[in-house]
């Protein structure tokens, strides 16, 4: 836990460095992440993201990290039997629908 700590702070201490190394624009970030562009300068000019703004932002500037961490999470879903086959999606689209327009 405490080497993850570390890691955090020193990304989080270092985060002006890896923006400005991305290949993607600061707009493009800053847009992708839902954070207003004077709140996302401030908070990086303070070093001040939180670590849902962090991962937010790791998710745009890694997309392939974020892609292979998702399917990951699939793949135990799945190992798990913890998903809704074809069948189960359909069934429930249909009483979400007649819930709400009747029949």
């Amino acid at each position: 836990m405490i080497v993850e700590i570390q890691n955090y702070i020193k990304i989080s201490n270092s985060i002006d460095e890896i923006l400005k190394n991305s290949p993607f624009k600061l707009k493009f970030i800053i847009e992708k992440t839902g954070i207003s562009e004077p709140s996302f300068f401030r908070k990086m000019r303070e070093k001040k993201f939180s670590a849902e703004e962090l991962l937010k932002i790791a998710e745009v500037i890694a997309p392939e990290e974020a892609l292979l961490k998702s399917l990951q999470e699939a793949e135990e879903d799945f190992e798990k039997d913890n998903y809704y086959t074809h069948q189960d999606v359909l069934e429930n689209s249909k009483n979400r629908f007649l819930s709400k327009y009747g029949n």
